[in-house]
Parts: structure tokens; sequence; C-alpha cells
């Protein structure tokens, strides 16, 4: 059976238009002949969205009985039944009542396109899976209905429903989105301007990824290797050299001059993993890339100019930058063209740049092979010494079994003398050992003997060979030597970080791990780190006090406050390169540290201006109704002056009393709770019998025995808190629970004795909280996506759990056995303390 075609309309918010521009289509596809139906839409009371479904043959949805509500879905039975072209399915992230075939409805849609049904439906940027939790930081609102990247990506076809974000906050306020009683809170919460904006552009950034991955999927499958430029992408070629981040700047200006440029850097490693390259700077030029907003790559190759031009050929680049050679003219003329003549050459249609730099090569300087290598003075003076003291020892033992058939054995001989040169000084001591023992076989082995002339131009050619094949080997022999000690060394510095990874992955502090592991490294006395007079990490013996002075200290910068100490033995210099690695890596930690510090200070406030946020949208929702009344009220009395009877006109009063009562409450409660956010509301914690507070409390609700079930043991006892806040909590909690009680069933307060605390529990049997809502009630006024939140659980609660936080207790949900919502409040048990008096930071 052909397999169906999805298409699905993507919008940035709930009302920019996803399900009217779905029955748009719908109508049009009528309108060329195909057979469409409405499986499942959501109009939302919104009458130009109904009036879109009309025409329409609409498939009966499925009545589910949960919890005592009847919930409607999508029939997918009948749909499947039906067998219609194309089916209109709201809503791809929904939920489905439980006991349904499939739990989302992404699921009923992939049954629908294996029945060959073609499929249009919806979806809101949140409720994808992978930016949810980008969402969220933006909009302060969990999403808990989501829907995997992997069936957005399979889609045949995607579109985005772009409205501009002053233009939804228009049609939001004209009512076309939510209803009136809605408004205030989602233009105060989530339609914020700023929140539509970042949600409309991670839609947009989002599509574009998708589109681009398309076109990459579409250049693979039919073998399309050219270029398209589509968008500016720029990759810069890093070696690690000190030129790196002039390259990144050059290449990060030359992306920005086009919209969507991108900006990669790759670095290209041998693959045996020895080729020279300072890690320390390797690292911080990664860090240069990531704060450029570019990404950073590493490939294996042997061919370095072929390894580059594949990477960019495979990431669609335009653009390619390297820097010109830090080599010499005189070096470019003996060993031949460089990675820059040759990526040119091979690089087509891809445009590259080469980018001067102060690193570039001198006019004559070479580097030879050995310069400026690892070896240590020693092991120079060694290879010399050997060569001095080897050479006549050699010569004195080969003269005395000299014959006319031992030159061969005489070449060989002094050959593998240049290679123990070679293995232990390196290539100076070599290359003097192998012109020493040229001149030595011309001196006391070739004819005429004792003399440096040769009477054989045959003889002075293999003379000369034998220097040059003598230069050569111990130039490999060198190397061989140095990609050795190059080996063990990567092997350690990998060894290190390794290890340290390991510890931080097992759950300790990444500078702590670091800071040991550089004393183990190193066989140090101790290892810290300071930041002026503060020590953040230490590890060994006590580096302070006597015998102090007598220990080696080094003393490393550590990014621009830290420093890094060692206690014990002077490091070598072939230690430097270790050290290197080390301090970059703890430079990346401190940051982190420090990143970590600012996000747990940050943590308070953010969470108190999301509850400042909720309040005030609060204030806009709850003021309406008893500012309204108190209006009316006092309206009717001046403008119906001796007109109202006495009876009427004591009404209006009492209208008018009660409603400024409420008033007064309203604000005294946002007024506190934003004094708990504070830190500031006055609380005074005192010894509290629960026998006391909730008597007045039932008074203060007017309900009796028959309405409210006691179960308070006698020997329950007393609890630190504040008898007018918790008299308060208790107030919200029973008139929520008796909102939702049945008749039939009464409210229970019970209380128990748990260690060192006391719980009071508020119990009712209604109907509950769905799962996907119980991390919301204490959330004031949350309006979560399209679904219809007007049976909320208001204010109260938000209040109820500020005012228990605020005395240093708990209130939690938990679902009743059987059904119902029970509400726990946990506080300490009197300690006897005298009255703390002041703010809630102070009485904690």
């Amino acid at each position: 059976m052909k397999q169906g075609r999805l298409r699905v309309l993507l919008g940035a918010a709930p009302g920019v238009g996803k399900t009217y521009a779905m029955l748009e289509e719908g109508r049009r596809l009528r309108s060329e002949g195909r057979d469409v139906v409405v499986a499942v839409v959501e109009t939302h009371g919104r009458a130009a969205t109904r009036a879109m479904t009309l025409g329409f043959e609409i498939v009966p949805r499925l009545r589910v009985a949960h919890r005592g509500v009847d919930l409607e879905e999508l029939d997918l039975d009948a749909v499947l039944a039906r067998a219609p072209q194309v089916a209109l399915v709201d809503e791809l992230a929904h939920t489905n009542a439980p006991g349904l075939a499939h739990e989302k409805r992404w699921r009923d849609v992939e049954t629908l396109l294996d029945a060959g049904i073609d499929v249009i439906s919806t979806v809101n940027i949140q409720h994808i899976e992978s930016l949810n939790d980008v969402v969220q930081q933006i909009t302060g609102v969990p999403q808990r209905e989501t829907v995997p990247d992997a069936v957005l990506r399979d889609a045949d076809q995607i579109e985005v429903v772009d409205l501009a974000p002053q233009a939804l906050r228009d049609r939001l306020s004209a009512g076309v989105v939510y209803p009136a009683a809605r408004i205030d809170a989602a233009l105060s919460n989530y339609f914020r301007l700023g929140n539509l904006t970042a949600l409309r552009e991670l839609a947009l950034l989002w599509l574009a990824d998708e589109v681009d991955s398309s076109l990459q999927r579409y250049r693979s499958e039919h073998g399309i290797g050219q270029k398209w430029e589509a968008r500016e992408r720029v990759v810069v070629a890093l070696t690690g050299g000190p030129e790196g981040e002039t390259l990144l700047r050059r290449g990060s200006r030359i992306a920005a001059r086009s919209a969507g440029g991108q900006l990669l850097a790759v670095h290209v490693t041998s693959q045996d993993g020895l080729r020279s390259v300072d890690p320390g700077a390797l690292t911080a030029q990664r860090a240069l890339v990531e704060s450029l907003g570019g990404t950073f790559h590493q490939v294996v190759g042997s061919d370095i100019p072929e390894a580059l031009v594949q990477f960019a050929r495979a990431s669609n680049a335009t653009q390619l930058v390297l820097g010109v050679s830090r080599r010499s003219r005189l070096a470019a003329l003996v060993t031949g063209a460089g990675i820059g003549a040759t990526v040119i050459r091979e690089s087509g249609d891809i445009d590259v740049h080469i980018v001067t730099h102060a690193a570039a090569g001198g006019r004559l300087r070479m580097r030879l092979p050995g310069v400026g290598g690892s070896l240590t003075a020693r092991r120079r003076l060694l290879g010399a010494a050997i060569a001095l003291v080897g050479g006549p020892l050699l010569t004195w033992l080969l003269t005395a079994f000299r014959s006319e058939d031992s030159i061969t054995s005489d070449v060989l001989a002094y050959q593998l003398l240049v290679v123990v040169v070679a293995l232990v000084g390196g290539i100076w001591p070599a290359l003097f050992a192998a012109l020493l023992s040229g001149v030595t076989l011309d001196f006391f082995f070739v004819d005429p003997l004792y003399t440096v002339t040769v009477d054989e131009p045959l003889h002075l050619l293999a003379l000369l060979l034998y220097i040059v094949i003598a230069v050569l080997v111990s130039i490999v022999v060198d190397q061989a030597a140095r990609r050795s000690r190059a080996a063990r060394r990567s092997a350690a510095e990998s060894e290190l970080i390794a290890g340290v990874a390991g510890e931080v992955l097992r759950g300790q502090d990444a500078l702590q791990a670091f800071v040991t592991r550089t004393r183990e490294a190193f066989g140090l006395t101790g290892v810290r780190v300071v930041v002026g007079e503060r020590v953040l990490a230490s590890d060994g013996e006590p580096v302070d006090g006597p015998g102090a002075s007598d220990i080696s200290v080094d003393r490393v910068a550590v990014g621009e406050r830290a420093v890094l100490e060692l206690h014990g033995r002077t490091l070598q210099s072939s230690d430097r390169r270790l050290l290197g690695i080390i301090v970059t890596q703890l430079a990346s930690a401190l940051e982190n540290a420090d990143l970590e510090q600012t996000a747990r200070e940050m943590a308070p406030l953010a969470a108190a201006d999301r509850v400042r946020t909720a309040l005030l949208a609060a204030v806009g929702h709850d003021l309406r109704r008893p500012l309204a009344s108190a209006t009316a009220a006092v309206t009717g009395l001046r403008s119906s002056t001796g007109i109202l009877s006495p009876t009427d006109r004591e009404e209006l009063f009492e209208t008018a009393e009660t409603s400024l009562g409420q008033l007064t409450r309203l604000l005294t409660d946002l007024l506190d709770v934003s004094r708990v956010q504070a830190g500031a509301l006055a609380v005074t914690l005192a010894d509290v019998d629960l026998a006391d507070v909730v008597p007045a409390a039932l008074e203060e609700l007017e309900v009796g025995p028959s309405a409210v079930e006691l179960d308070l043991p006698a020997e329950l006892p007393a609890m630190r808190a504040d008898p007018v806040l918790l008299e308060r909590v208790l107030v919200n909690l029973l008139a929520n629970a008796l909102k939702h009680a049945p008749s039939e069933s009464p409210v229970v307060v019970a209380a128990s004795a748990f260690l060192d605390g006391v719980q009071i529990r508020v119990i009712d049997r209604g109907k509950g909280v769905p799962a996907d809502r119980r991390e919301d009630i204490f959330v004031p006024f949350q309006r979560l996506g399209d679904t219809d939140n007007s049976s909320g659980l208001g204010l109260g609660l938000a209040l109820s759990k500020g005012f228990v936080e605020g005395m240093g207790g708990t209130l939690e949900y938990e679902e009743t056995p059987g059904g119902g919502s029970t509400f726990v409040v946990a506080l300490r048990v009197a300690d006897g303390s005298p009255t703390c008096g002041g703010t809630v930071t102070a009485c904690r």
C-alpha cells in the first residue's frame, strides 16, 4: 500500500492561524476534487475557525470517560473505516485520554499514514522535543506535550504559519484568540512581545536548519558534489599555531557579510596522532570559535590539503580560509609547494582566502629538523661525546683488522655509529658523526691512506654517497625518536585528561581533580590554585609554614585572576607542554565554576521575577470582578437617589462593602506573597497548637461539621509557625477543597507527627488534578498552549505555598487514593525557642 504524505503547519505560538490555514488548505484540496475530511479540529471557541469547518465532512469524535469527565478524542478507527484521501488532524502533540490505542496523537497520524491516508496537521514550536527546554527558558512555562524531532523531520512538507509578534498581540487584545477573562494574563505572561519575538525566531531557525538538512540529503542522493551557495559557509583551517585567532576573526567577518552565514573551524590531525600541536592554543581557539557563534571540528587525515578540501565539500562550504605558510622562502624552495598552494589547486569552485599574519615565515629563515626540539642539552652533549669518543675507538678497532676486502664492513660499522649517535643526541651530533666518519673513512681506509685525497673518482663518489646516506639516516632516526617521545608524551597527556574526565563523571569537583592529577603527574609535594589570598583547591602536603622557603615554588597564571602554585621540584622544559594543557583546562574549569556560581545566584532572582510577573497578571485577572461589582453598586446608589427602596439600597451597600473587602484581601495577599519572594514578609514564628487554628479557619469560611471532618490527634505536638499565616493557608486550602468536593463527601482535615515535623492534610474526594497539571497548580493563572484552562485552581494555592515556605515549611500535592486531591502542609515541630519576629530571612 502506498504510504500517505504528512504535511505539518508549524507556528511560533498559539493564535498565529495554523488551524485556520489547515482548513483553508482543505477547502482548496476539496475544490480540486480530493476527498477531504476533518478528523479532529480544535476551534477553541474562535468564530472564524468554526466558520471554516462548515461544509466539511467531520468524523464524529470518540467520547472517553476519564475520572468523571467526558473527553472527546480523535476516533482513529472511524477515520480508517472512512478511508479519505486527506485527513485534517489538529494539534499533533496532543496527549490522548488513557485507554486509547495510542498515548500520543502523532502515533495516530502514523497509523493513518501507514493506511495510505494523507494528513495535514499543526504543531507549535514549543512542542518540538529538542526545543522544549529552550522554550521553557524563554517563557518560563514547561511543556509536557511534545513531538519527537524525527516525526517532524520525516514529514513530507513543513510550513511555517508566520505572524508578526505585535500583530498576534493585537489579535489577542481583540479577543480573537482567547476569551476576555484570559486576555490580560496572556498578554502579561506567555504573549509578551519579547517572548513572541524569540519564539518566532526559533521557529524560523528550526525550519531553516530542516531545509538545509533536506538540501544536503538531496545533494547526497543525487550525487551532486559541487557547492550550492544557498548560504555562506566559511571554513577556517587551524593548525594550532599563533595565527589561529587572526584567521578565525577574518573568517567570522566574511561569514557575517551575508545573512545566515556560518563559521566552521577545522583542525586536521595526522592518522598517527603525532603531529606536533600546541593543545593549549588549540583549546583557546576552540573557545574563540564558539564565542564567535561558530562550530569546531576535528578530522583525521594523512594528507592535510585533501582532508581540508573534503571537509569543505562535505560541509557545502563557499569559502575556505587558510593562513600564509610559516615556512620561509628557502624552505618552500627546498620542500616544494605548501598546503595553501595544494588547497587552491584542489578546491575547485570553493573560494580560498590566504590570509597573512604575524607568524608568517622570514625571508631566508629555514627551520631544519631537530631545531628547537625537546631534547635536553645533556642528551645532545652525550651524543656528541659518543661521536668524539666512539669514532676514534671504532677507528682503532677497524684498523687493527683492516684488509683489502673489509671496506664494506668498515662503512657499515661507521653507519651504525651514526645511528647510535642520532638515537642518543639527536640530529646535530648525528650530522657531526656522519661528517667525522666520512673524513675518517677517507683518511684511514681509502687509498692513498693517511691522506684526504682520493685516487679513484669512483671511490670519491662512494664516499660522498656515504656521507649523504649517513646524513639522511641520522635525520630519519632522529625523527623516529622524536615521534616516539611525542607518542609517549601524548599518551601521558591523554591519560591525565581522561583521568580528570573520569573523576568529574564520578561526581568529583573538576578543579580539585585537575589539582590532584597535576601533583601526581609531576611528582610534586603540593599543588594549589589561589585567587588572591583564597585557596580554591589544593592537594599534597602543606606548602606553608617552616621549611616552606626551601621548597621550589613555581607560579603560573590561570586566566586573569587565579594562580597555579607548584611546590616541589623545578619543572623541566619538557614538562611545560603538559603544564600548558593543564593551565588551559584549569582556566576552563574556573570559568565553568564562575558561570555555575552566577547561575546559582541568579536562580532565586529569576524565580522571584516569574512569581512577580504571575502575581501582576493575577491582579489584572482577579481585580476585575470585585472592582466591577463595587463600581456598579456605587453607580447605582448615586444615579438612583429617591427611586430605590431601603432594601435595594441596603443590598447595594452590602455589595459594595463585600466587593471592596474582597479587593482589600486580594491586594493584601498579593503584597504578602511578593514580600515572601523578596524575603521581607513579616513573619512571627511561635509555638502554635493546630487545635487553636483550625476552628478559626472554619469560622471564617462559615462551614459546619457536616462539610468538614476533623482528624486531629490529641497528642499532636505544637508546630513552629505564624498563627495568622497558617490560618490563611488553611482557609485557602479548605475553600479550594470545598469548591471541588462532592456535596455528599465531606472534606477531611487530618494531622500527624512525623520525625521532627507535623503534617497537615486537607483531603477532598473531587475530580483531582490531571497528572500533566500538578506541577502548575501553585503558579498563578497559567494558561498553557491551546488547551482550555478556564477551570484552573487560581491564586489561593500560590499564596498558600508562599506563606508555608515563608514559615520554613513545604506545601505539596498528592492524589487522594480513590480519586481527589490532598494538599500536605509540612511544618517543623515546636522546639520551645522564643517567638521570632521579623522578616522571613531573619526567622529562618
